[in-house]
């Protein structure tokens, strides 16, 4: 008993430090490195010692880390220690709207004031509210939305709902892309395509198959193929253009081909729109680039406004509706609460207010253009700068050169990051909000990097 009341002593005294370590806006020298080695400690012997060896931030001996304390301003954040630094990763696409949006804040605090989460008994209003406006945001005839919490959650969703919709059928094959990202939960992790994910937990849901991303000839044959020996396509799921693949952008006419032939093959039609929806390719969804409407749309990352997790699966009512009899076949405890439908609404709001599509369009353009001018001269080193909208990718000639770069552009203030399926490109994925005297001071950074990096880790 004595063990066990000294042990709470402990914790109660521990966590009653972090409290009031977390209600300070600012720190004194002391107790930034009290948080720095309470972070770097807690990730080697709590959480992951691995995640020391990935960041960037974590010197060699692993003594010191840069550790993120707060925003500054709408696109960028100050660590611990008072550096600001651009934020050009925009934690892998979640503030489209900026760092901190007034409205989408102050909606979650209004709500919070009221009640944080619902009963999951009565109705809860937000989240009827949040799927209507969702039924008139996006394209054709999507119309009914399950909330989540993450983009994983929605893509779950979303083969559930092609597989309860085929049920009768009995059809149970799905086909992704090469170089897709659709999360690492079990099923999600099925279309993924990054063998180093997969391997570990193979075998993984039964029935998919991956065809190259943007070849519309292997997708017919492959789904000719499946109907041939009796093993009919369920859904074909596809990122509009890939964002972990290294913002792989399709050729014009992929996606009104792929929409016309899952229906030629009575196949459901799935857009991921996790990374690429709520206005970062320069339209509200990618798929409106291409005229194309999917039969489900997944949404997350932006969709909570950089304030709260959420997602959506949105689906047409004919998809949907196999739910309908049994609305408990899949459900989640905190998907669709009331802080999240609040964070949503209030971002789907800013975006349409402020242009944040349009903008990202124009200010997409400019920094295109401005980072394919730091890359002239250096073709020995850059492969190829490629984007649509605040998507952006820069491809390398090796994974080293990426990785320096990377470290570069972090050692003078701005953040960016290699993609998980290709590690030779980083993505400039910015707030929509980002100012055009800090895209020229990402694309400065850019050229004077580049001049650095190493001659040895050349190939």
């Amino acid at each position: 008993m004595e063990t066990t009341m000294n042990k709470y002593k402990e914790v109660y005294e521990y966590t009653a430090k972090v409290l009031d370590i977390i209600e300070k806006t600012d720190v004194t020298k002391e107790e930034a490195q009290w948080i720095t080695s309470e972070t770097v400690n807690g990730f080697r012997e709590n959480v992951n010692s691995g995640f020391l060896e990935y960041r960037k931030s974590v010197t060699k001996g692993g003594q010191y880390a840069s550790v993120e304390w707060k925003d500054s301003g709408p696109n960028c954040f100050i660590d611990v220690n008072g550096k600001e630094y651009i934020d050009c990763l925009g934690g892998f696409g979640i503030y489209n709207v900026g760092h901190r949006h007034p409205k989408v804040v102050k909606a979650v605090k209004d709500q919070l004031d009221k009640q944080a989460l619902h009963s999951q008994d009565l109705l809860d209003p937000l989240r009827a509210m949040l799927a209507k406006a969702l039924a008139m945001l996006t394209p054709g005839d999507l119309k009914y939305s399950f909330f989540g919490n993450s983009g994983t959650e929605a893509v779950e969703a979303a083969l559930k709902l092609a597989k309860i919709y085929h049920h009768k059928e009995g059809r149970s094959t799905f086909i992704a892309t090469t170089r897709a990202f659709h999360g690492k939960s079990l099923g999600s992790l099925s279309g993924t395509a990054k063998g180093v994910f997969r391997k570990p937990f193979i075998p993984l849901v039964s029935g998919f198959r991956h065809v190259a991303f943007g070849d519309i000839d292997m997708m017919k044959k492959t789904m000719h193929a499946c109907h041939m020996v009796g093993e009919d396509v369920a859904a074909v799921i596809v990122e509009p253009i890939q964002g972990e693949g290294g913002v792989i952008i399709p050729p014009d006419d992929y996606l009104p081909k792929l929409r016309e032939l899952c229906d030629e093959y009575g196949a459901l039609l799935i857009f991921d729109e996790v990374q690429t929806g709520m206005g970062r390719t320069g339209k509200m969804f990618c798929a409106e680039h291409y005229g194309v409407t999917p039969d489900i749309m997944t949404l997350a990352k932006a969709f909570g406004g950089g304030v709260m997790p959420a997602s959506a699966t949105i689906a047409t009512e004919e998809v949907f509706s196999h739910l309908f009899d049994n609305p408990f076949l899949h459900t989640t405890t905190f998907g669709g609460n009331p802080l999240a439908c609040a964070a949503a609404l209030a971002t789907i709001n800013v975006l349409i207010e402020e242009k944040l599509p349009e903008r990202a369009a124009e200010m997409g353009e400019y920094m295109l253009n401005g980072l394919r001018e730091a890359a002239k001269g250096h073709e020995n080193k850059v492969l190829e700068v490629r984007g649509k909208g605040l998507l952006i990718g820069i491809e390398f000639v090796s994974d080293e050169i990426g990785y320096e770069v990377a470290k570069g552009f972090f050692d003078n203030g701005v953040l960016t990051a290699g993609t998980l399926i290709n590690a030779k490109t980083i993505r400039i994925e910015p707030p929509l909000t980002i100012e055009k005297e800090q895209c020229d001071k990402v694309c400065e950074t850019f050229a004077k990097v580049l001049k650095e990096v190493d001659k040895a880790v050349l190939v």
